[in-house]
């Protein structure tokens, strides 16, 4: 079914995608992932200075929701931006808090 020329599937995805963001830690995620860099569950808890669990819940609501992608490398998984065109949704809402 199309709305507008719009696919109600995708714009039901984008606005899962949205909800997920939707929140200042995840927001900071996806600013530290921006450039295609990879970063593990310890590096982005480090970065974000909050407990290594809370880091995780985070970062699987991300993945849930299609934000993010991981790979595992050894002992580690790196979690990357799935599109990174999203960084864009967090340079506009910067802006717009300006």
């Amino acid at each position: 079914m199309k709305l507008s020329g719009l696919n109600i599937e995708h714009l039901e995805n984008a606005a899962n995608m949205l909800k997920a963001i939707a929140h200042p830690m995840r927001i900071a995620i996806i600013g530290f992932l921006e450039g295609g860099k990879k970063l593990t569950v310890t590096q982005i808890h480090e970065l974000l200075n909050i407990e290594q669990s809370t880091t995780s819940h985070h970062l699987g609501i991300l993945k849930d929701k299609g934000v993010l992608l991981s790979k595992r490398e050894g002992k580690n998984t790196f979690y990357f931006l799935r599109h990174n065109n999203l960084t864009q949704i967090v340079d506009c809402i910067n802006k717009c808090c300006d």
